[in-house]
């Protein structure tokens, strides 16, 4: 129920404002990267980079050993679905190997979101959804 609640608002809010990619970059850096890695020189670690993450099915990232819970999820990495992992990765995929308290700041997420989607492979980003 907590996930549907952060999904309804997420259509609310997320564009409603002007993301920060500065805040974006930071937050990545400060809550991600020591895990996760994106952009040329990205590469697989204690979690799977992030590159072509946007449109692309949950567990599904090349060269990466993903839980049998995240491959199994069906899930597909929008702006909603990462937002809602986000908040509770263990409550949208309970079984996922991904241990990280959340984050359910909606400014936060968007910003971190929005980061994410400007270290993207051009023909890699999906339409928001």
């Amino acid at each position: 129920m907590k996930t549907l609640g952060l999904l309804l608002l997420l259509g609310l809010h997320l564009g409603a404002h002007a993301a920060d990619l500065n805040n974006g970059q930071r937050l990545f850096g400060a809550r991600c990267s020591s895990c996760h890695t994106v952009g040329p020189s990205a590469s697989n670690g204690f979690g799977p980079q992030l590159n072509g993450l946007f449109g692309r099915r949950a567990g599904s990232g090349p060269g990466y050993a993903y839980s049998p819970a995240m491959k199994q999820s069906k899930i597909v990495w929008t702006d909603k679905t990462l937002a809602a992992f986000l908040d509770d990765p263990g409550d949208l995929v309970p079984g996922t190997k991904m241990r990280f308290w959340g984050m359910s700041n909606q400014k936060q997420v968007g910003d971190l979101l929005a980061y994410l989607r400007s270290q993207q492979p051009p023909a890699a980003v999906a339409p928001k959804r």
